[in-house]
């Protein structure tokens, strides 16, 4: 599967983005789906993930309550709605897909990922 990211730029504190994520292919509904950062001299993290049906969502406790995954899979996409953003969520964003049932919090276990999408919070 072909993932491809977009929806980043430039907000102020506080402000909103929605983040996309589109995969090619016919077979969308058979992977889980995850959005992970990495910000300058930071290792990847792990930001939120929907199982494939939709049913079970995770998120990282720092984004719980401010970010909100969902799936549309009739158009094979993912999103991430970010509100009340903060300068220390400013990053990159990567939306991956795993067809595997582990973990999916674990970044290794995503082996197909999307281009990138630069989120830059401003204080």
């Amino acid at each position: 599967v072909q993932l491809q990211a977009s929806g980043g730029g430039l907000v102020q504190a506080g402000g909103s983005l929605r983040l996309s994520c589109t995969a090619s292919g016919r077979t969308f509904i058979s992977y889980d789906m995850g959005w992970f950062c990495q910000a300058p001299g930071k290792e990847r993290e792990f930001v939120a993930a929907i199982s494939r049906g939709g049913g079970t969502t995770v998120y990282a406790d720092s984004v719980k309550g401010r970010f909100t995954i969902s799936r549309d899979n009739a158009k094979s996409t993912v999103y991430l709605q970010m509100n009340s953003l903060k300068p220390e969520d400013t990053a990159v964003y990567y939306c991956a897909a795993k067809a595997s049932v582990y973990n999916m919090r674990d970044w290794t276990q995503y082996p197909n990922w999307g281009q990138g999408t630069l989120v830059t919070v401003s204080s």
